[in-house]
């Protein structure tokens, strides 16, 4: 069944025609998407034909410039087409989440570089942008070692991003705002993956960790993380004037939405045909039920307006947003993420026994929306931080 155009609900707003166009690509693949799901699950690793056919429909690369072999869309239609996936499989809507937030790192890499790793690459690009490693200055570059976590996708990837901290003679480099901190990519022939994705939640992701031992990046494969934190430099080839963090977000947080209406969408067909042990009726006519649906439709419809709402400001105003648009995407990633997971806990609430099993919808979703919103930028510590900032501090990253 094609869970995309289930009714009624009440986030069924209009979507722009470039929106439109992607989600209908979604509709294509959904059935593929389906029949594979447990094959993912089970292997904790995305199926090639589903990457092949996530590949030719383009959305991998969907939020990389054109210039860099994107198709550039924009951020309320990447949005969409991830909540679209979620609602199939989240496991592959949290790559493709991945795949837009890093493909972000193109506007920031020397050009040449950036089409080498999206044009003319057509694998994954995936990795960990949390600094657990160290870049030893040399000439030329950089040596880089150490090991990450949460390679999502790291099957079908061809090179790897890895966050570390600059050193020179071994101790870091410090700046005026602290340790300075790149982006480093390394081709996948010089990793070592560890088999550690074993998980609650989104099991298919195969975010597995992986090892780097002395290798060698050139400076035009890294990206300073200091730039990260404003717009990218204007040149002909940007595909957007939004900073890394303010962009970031809206991939997990779109996730986190799929998983929700997929949870409630579950539960409404449940309850039609389900009747309660010692009940006379479809647990449709409990007006317990009744009432709770309600309010975790209410949820999502509201975070589903929130998100769209701060990805149209995020668009209108990303250059020149600052710190008061930074707080207002922080504040959209972590709402939404709470009203998510009150949404699957209210459906999976409802269902009692048939929630149990892992045949059921509801039990999946369960499983990935309390993995999903472990990430950082859904963390419930942007509330202290945003609060700090609204209160005259300074808009910190995390305590």
């Amino acid at each position: 069944m094609n869970r995309l155009s289930i009714e009624p609900h009440l986030s069924r707003m209009p979507l722009s025609s470039e929106a439109q166009e992607w989600v209908d690509k979604v509709d294509k693949l959904a059935q593929l998407l389906a029949d594979h799901r447990e094959a993912a699950e089970n292997d904790r690793v995305m199926p090639r034909i589903v990457f092949e056919a996530l590949r030719d429909a383009g959305i991998p690369r969907m939020w990389v410039a054109k210039d860099f072999g994107g198709s550039q869309v924009g951020l309320e239609t990447g949005s969409a087409v991830v909540q679209a996936l979620a609602q199939v499989d989240a496991s592959i809507a949290w790559q493709m989440g991945v795949q837009g937030a890093i493909g972000r790192l193109s506007d920031y890499l020397p050009e040449p570089t950036a089409r080498k790793l999206f044009r003319d690459n057509d694998g994954l690009v995936v990795g960990g942008v949390n600094p657990s490693g160290r870049a030893e200055r040399v000439a030329g570059g950089y040596e880089l070692s150490g090991e990450w976590s949460f390679a999502s996708g790291f099957a079908h990837a061809e090179w790897l991003v890895c966050a570390a901290w600059v050193t020179e003679n071994g101790e870091k480099v410090e700046r005026d705002s602290g340790s300075q901190m790149r982006m480093l990519f390394v081709p996948k022939r010089e990793v070592e993956f560890r088999d550690t994705w074993h998980t609650l939640g989104l099991r298919g992701t195969g975010s597995n960790s992986y090892r780097v031992s002395e290798v060698f990046v050139p400076e035009d494969f890294t990206v300073d993380q200091a730039e990260m934190l404003r717009a990218p430099r204007p040149r002909r080839s940007r595909g957007y004037p939004v900073g890394y963090y303010d962009f970031g977000p809206f991939t997990s947080a779109s996730t986190a939405l799929g998983i929700a209406r997929d949870a409630v969408e579950s539960f409404k067909e449940l309850a039609q045909r389900k009747t309660p042990a010692a009940g006379s009726s479809a647990l449709a006519n409990s007006h317990t039920a009744q009432e709770k649906l309600a309010r975790a439709e209410m949820l999502v419809h509201s975070a589903t307006v929130l998100l769209r709402d701060t990805a149209r400001q995020v668009s209108a105003t990303g250059e020149l947003g600052g710190d008061a648009l930074s707080s207002t995407v922080r504040l959209t990633a972590a709402t939404v993420a709470e009203h998510a997971v009150a949404a699957v806990t209210i459906a999976y609430t409802l269902a009692g026994t048939s929630s149990l099993y892992t045949s059921s919808r509801l039990e999946r979703a369960f499983r990935d929306i309390h993995s999903a919103t472990k990430h950082i930028t859904l963390s419930a510590s942007h509330f202290e931080t945003v609060g700090q900032y609204l209160l005259g501090g300074k808009l910190i990253m995390r305590r």
